[in-house]
């Protein structure tokens, strides 16, 4: 189970300089989504003539479910510049994960409790560290991806693109690298993540 937060707002225009599809996941709300401010949110991007589309659906960390709804909404989704994302970390990594030449905006931060979480059968993960970085590192996770959860850039060690931990495993910074060349962003490796908050541990103990 988990709590789902949505950003500041004044943290996400930034993102949508372009037309935004809006793609919502229920599939976790068992403690708390934001659901009237989503709403509230899609409503005025809708008004300002931003919006291509728009979904609200369940489990969309399952990509094979996913991919079949998303399918009506083909023509919206190339249409925009930039899908906004209310989810977990491990539904905005698998919608990074289908298109990986369009911008990908997390649009939440999520918080853990205890319980069960998701159907994914992917090997995507989210530690739920309520600071969700993924807006800055192209919809790839540093926490998970690397295997020393770095958020300031690879350590050095990396051989031929393998992690020097776990020699089977890939470069979590290498892959980020990668993904924001795509989708030409590198300049966000310019800027250094702030550290976790973890005062927000305080709001899973309450």
């Amino acid at each position: 189970m988990l709590i789902t937060e949505m950003k500041q707002k004044d943290a996400l225009l930034p993102h949508f300089s372009g037309k935004v599809f809006f793609l919502v996941c229920h599939g976790c709300k068992e403690v708390h989504f934001p659901e009237a401010e989503v709403e509230a949110f899609k409503a005025e991007l809708m008004a300002a003539d931003k919006l291509t589309g728009y979904l609200t659906t369940d489990y969309i960390c399952n990509p094979e479910n996913l991919t079949l709804r998303l399918a009506k909404h083909a023509q919206a989704i190339d249409d925009a510049d930039v899908i906004a994302v209310f989810s977990c970390g491990v539904g905005v990594q698998t919608v990074a994960g289908m298109y990986p030449a369009k911008k990908v905006v997390a649009c939440c931060d999520t918080y853990a409790l205890p319980g069960f979480q998701g159907v994914t059968p992917l090997e995507y993960d989210c530690k739920q560290c309520g600071q969700c970085y993924l807006n800055l590192t192209g919809g790839i996770c540093p926490i998970t991806a690397c295997s020393k959860s770095l958020i300031n850039g690879q350590c050095g060690g990396a051989k031929n693109g393998m992690c020097e931990v776990d020699p089977n495993m890939e470069c979590g910074w290498e892959r980020i690298q990668r993904r924001l060349a795509q989708i030409g962003r590198l300049d966000a490796l310019k800027c250094s993540v702030q550290l976790r908050n973890y005062a927000t541990d305080d709001l899973v103990n309450q």
